[in-house]
């Protein structure tokens, strides 16, 4: 079978011996997976990785090991990658996605391939969820970052009628606002320099989206939405330094920062940190999500109240993955790319 995976800086395929479901484990036959902008960051070098890549899969399960009760075969699922252990201290205290062996679970040989195992451990948490029907593979391919906006909105102490900004409207800062919608959010405004993802913001219910290039343009909407007061979150769904500078003067007294995109190697807060101080604002990084936010996320997607069919703009076999990669990392053409596998039909 096909697999992808980072080798001396490019995304190849190779050929492999399709896996067998060991005891406690599963086999899934890939429909789709989104590209991430981590693997993006993988690619470029920015992010820690033995060439794995691919972590928003769904698929069909292909097989069952010894002492899996469900699902069956041929059941439609979402495969969430890592799980924590629920035991270490880490875990005790709810900071699940920062457990010391959450990284350390992984499906093999990683979720651009054409079928993939799912280790036991992964199996008996939850991490295979099965998708009904009213669920499409392209929503499903992007369960994976809308958990992970859900995850970050609850760290970040969101309520029910909280404003938020996001800065960067790539695929997972869309997602975020559209989570946060139908979470129950007040006021949303965004800044993105791309004009159709600017668009796709639109459509999904924020309020007021801004071209970070114009002067004061993030600041204005901000007072002009928040009665001057800032927003309850502002989120930097980016790891530019500038942003997260920008952002940091976003917040309200007493709001919350979240770093939600992943900074440069070495950088810095570029943030007066006096500032942030006298104003009680919150720095909050959020990483991954947990299947508890997910199976929520999965239900906002089986009743419709979170709609995000239409981010995905691409749909690219798996034959062309580095084609897919290529597309990924052009915003003025791109939303959300998805890699097609052997499972993959239209729509469910």
């Amino acid at each position: 079978m096909k697999a992808g995976r980072l080798r001396n800086g490019k995304v190849e395929l190779e050929e492999l011996e399709p896996p067998t479901a060991g005891a406690g484990e599963v086999t899934v036959d890939l429909a789709a997976c989104g590209v991430c902008g981590t693997d993006l960051e993988k690619l470029r070098g920015n992010y820690a990785s033995a060439g794995k890549i691919g972590h928003e899969p769904v698929g069909r399960i292909r097989s069952v090991g010894d002492g899996v009760a469900g699902p069956a075969v041929g059941t439609r699922v979402f495969v969430h990658h890592h799980v924590p252990c629920y035991a270490c201290e880490v875990c005790q205290r709810g900071d699940l996605t920062f457990c010391p062996n959450y990284a350390a679970t992984n499906i093999e040989p990683g979720g651009f391939a054409e079928s993939f195992r799912v280790p036991a451990v992964n199996v008996r948490s939850g991490a295979v969820l099965a998708l009904p029907h009213s669920v499409s593979w392209e929503a499903g391919a992007l369960l994976e970052p809308a958990g992970c906006a859900l995850t970050a909105l609850r760290r970040c102490g969101f309520r029910p009628g909280d404003s938020l900004f996001v800065i960067g409207l790539g695929p997972v800062g869309l997602l975020y606002a559209r989570v946060a919608r139908a979470s129950g959010a007040g006021w949303i405004g965004g800044a993105e320099l791309s004009e159709i993802r600017r668009a796709a913001s639109v459509r999904g219910g924020v309020d007021t989206v801004v071209d970070p290039r114009e002067p004061g343009a993030m600041e204005a909407a901000v007072r002009s939405g928040t009665r001057g007061n800032g927003v309850d979150v502002s989120v930097v769904a980016t790891g530019s330094p500038e942003a997260i500078g920008r952002g940091a003067m976003l917040a309200r007294r007493g709001g919350t920062l979240n770093l939600f995109g992943l900074p440069e190697k070495g950088s810095h807060l570029p943030v007066d940190l006096q500032e942030l101080y006298l104003r009680g604002v919150r720095v909050m990084p959020t990483y991954a999500t947990t299947e508890r936010d997910l199976a929520d996320v999965l239900s906002l997607l089986g009743s419709r109240r979170l709609l995000v069919d239409d981010l995905v703009s691409h749909r690219i076999p798996l034959e062309r993955l580095g084609e897919a990669f290529e597309v990924a990392g052009r915003p003025q053409e791109a939303l959300k790319v998805v890699v097609t596998g052997p499972a993959w039909a239209p729509g469910r």
